[in-house]
């Protein structure tokens, strides 16, 4: 491809972009495929000859987008937003043209002094103390750019290493830095990003991490309280990072009560993560929740998030740049220059040697569109959120479970995580909502942010219409699964009481035979033994035979015989039958059997008989009534 062809495919790129970006909502927010899909749409190995760029833009829109999650859509409110706009795009292009790999001064001065530039511009719209300016008279700090908030964690938390390890050796001199090394401990809210645990693991140093207060905010009564037990059991802290806007809930930990604790530990590093929440300082009436900076040695923020600057760009100031620099610096030959005395070379600041131009398109987004337009931009999102905060809040069904400062809500249904699972994983299958779940107080919830540039009221009013509409179809759903599950669970109930119920009552009368209840004791007669209650059953025994109780429903299976059947219970050795008044009145339709009714029981002693006469009279007994 010359430039000739250049020219033409990069016009129509662009203007593919421009298409894809205005008809982006138009698009489903995630994609519909499984893992391995696009294994199967191309080829196993590279092509041996070129082919038409025609053929590889259309294999774009019909292999390469049905697999893209759109992070630009408007109504993708997963994660934090990923900043992009044209000038951002256009400065990446202008990089890429000029492909310098500016790890030093040398390799490209204005790579390298653009950066140091920019930096300061970003650091003072942002309101830090000036000892983080690289510019500023009798200033030991300054600014960096590195590829994410991770690596800016990462190098802070090297550089913190670097310096215990030294100053533990001039205690001990004669101890081994590895031994030196496990005594280490940094220190961490749960609510921080998994970064600083990938740290600590990359570091080899422990890492307590800590429970924050209920707004998800780290104390410094907490932290001062673990440092003191760890120092008591002879550990050493050497490095806290702190939050300005937590990854889950967008939580802010109580920067000046931690800066005031570590007043009292001097060589510790402290570090702030404000990746998300740190852009939102260029609006003066947000940064309440800055106090204590002053007292930072190192602070983070990532213009590739909230400030419409394509990643990866972000931005890292220290308040010693030597103290950093110590511990990462390696001076090969084939690096030095004559002017290393009098500039920064930048590979000195991070962990990767090859840098991008990446100065450029943070210096294109601020001159594009002024502080003014980006405080525009920060409040017009915030704005939004509160919008959703406003609709969350006027449905009973939801709760808001964080204090919504900036352009994040967290909310869940009222009731179980498991019903909130079911909601969320129903919006994201929809293809037309995109969110992530997050812990915030033990509780599951659904996380909202407004992440489109160009994000309106009515996205706002769209994802809430969404996500009423199928909170709705879930809790009618679920209303009607636990509705089942109850009536199935009474009916199990219902038969188990019932046959219990039949089993006592047939060992046990007095269960509901209230007559029974209140008669006394029956006492053994040579002749007969009647209850204390008139009108009871009565029941006639012989001589030093004992007294059966029988259960008064047993009359009815005397109610539908004229001939008063009677029932021999053999294995009781009692006859039982009704008197002829019974059974007058129960042929006659007179009242209906009760306890009341008289019922007469005989019990005699049966012979012993064989088997076989047994069966006979079994069969001829059953022939007039119930055996």
């Amino acid at each position: 491809m010359n430039c000739e062809e250049f020219r033409k495919r990069g016009m129509e790129m662009v203007e593919y972009i421009c298409k894809y970006l205005e008809t982006l909502e138009d698009r489903r927010v995630t994609p519909s495929v499984e893992p391995g899909y696009l294994k199967n749409l191309l080829p196993d190995e590279a092509p041996m000859y070129p082919e038409p760029w025609d053929q590889v833009m259309d294999d774009v829109e019909k292999k390469i987008m049905p697999g893209v999650t759109h992070w630009q859509h408007p109504h993708f409110h997963a994660y934090f937003p990923s900043g992009n706009s044209f000038a951002s795009i256009l400065g990446d292009m202008l990089s890429d043209a000029i492909g310098c790999i500016g790890f030093s001064w040398a390799a490209s001065p204005a790579c390298t002094e653009l950066e140091t530039i920019v930096l300061d511009w970003f650091g003072k719209a942002l309101g830090l103390p000036d000892f983080f300016l690289g510019l500023k008279p009798g200033s030991k700090g300054g600014g960096v750019i590195q590829s994410s908030a991770s690596e800016c964690v990462l190098v802070t938390m090297i550089a913190a290493r670097a310096q215990a390890i030294k100053q533990l050796k001039r205690q001990h001199p004669f101890v081994e830095e590895g031994h030196l090394l496990t005594k280490l401990m940094a220190y961490c809210s749960k609510e921080a990003h998994s970064c600083v645990e990938k740290a600590a693991m990359i570091s080899f140093v422990k890492l307590r991490i800590l429970e924050p207060d209920s707004k998800c905010s780290l104390r410094g009564e907490t932290l001062s309280r673990a440092m003191e037990e760890d120092e008591a059991s002879g550990l050493v802290p050497f490095f806290v990072s702190t939050t300005l806007g937590t990854t889950g809930s967008c939580a802010f930990d109580n920067l000046e009560e931690i800066g005031s604790v570590l007043q009292h530990h001097p060589g510790v590093w402290l570090h702030v993560d404000g990746a998300y929440g740190g852009s939102s300082f260029i609006c003066p009436e947000l940064r309440d929740v800055m106090k204590g900076i002053e007292n930072a040695d190192s602070f983070n923020t990532n213009p590739n998030k909230w400030l419409l600057t394509s990643f990866d760009c972000s931005t890292l100031w220290v308040r010693d740049r030597i103290r950093l620099t110590s511990a990462l610096v390696v001076d090969p030959l084939y690096l030095k220059h004559g002017y290393m005395d009098a500039a920064i070379d930048y590979r000195h600041w991070g962990v990767p040697l090859s840098r991008r131009f990446r100065s450029l398109k943070l210096w294109f987004v601020l001159r594009n569109y002024g502080i003014s337009g980006l405080q525009a931009y920060i409040r017009r999102h915030i704005k939004l959120a509160k919008r959703f905060e406003q609709l969350v809040l006027s449905d009973r069904r939801f709760e808001i479970c964080n204090e919504v400062k900036l352009g994040l809500v967290c909310f869940r249904l009222k009731g179980t995580d498991k019903i909130n699972e079911k909601l969320l994983s129903a919006l994201n299958a929809s293809g037309k909502l995109h969110m992530v779940p997050a812990y915030v107080n033990d509780k599951y919830t659904i996380r909202f942010a407004v992440n489109a540039e160009n994000s309106v009221e009515d996205d706002i009013d769209f994802a809430w219409e969404v996500i009423t509409d199928i909170s709705s179809e879930i809790l009618e759903k679920d209303q009607a699964d636990e509705l089942t599950e109850i009536l199935d669970r009474k009916k199990k109930e219902t038969l188990a009481q019932k046959r219990s119920f039949f089993v006592r009552m047939v060992s046990d009368p007095k269960i509901y035979n209230p007559a029974i209840n209140k008669a006394a004791t029956p006492r053994i007669s040579t002749e007969a033994m009647s209850p204390t209650i008139p009108g009871a059953p009565m029941i006639q025994t012989p001589t030093n035979n004992a007294s059966s109780w029988i259960s008064w429903p047993l009359a009815f299976l005397f109610a539908s015989s004229d001939d008063g059947p009677r029932l021999r219970f053999r294995h009781l050795d009692t006859t039982v039958g009704l008197p002829n008044s019974r059974r007058n009145s129960a042929t006659g339709g007179g009242s209906s059997p009760s306890p009341e009714n008289e019922l007469c029981i005989s019990t005699t002693r049966s012979p012993k008989r064989s088997p076989i006469l047994m069966r006979k009279n079994k069969s001829s007994t059953t022939r007039n009534g119930l055996d």
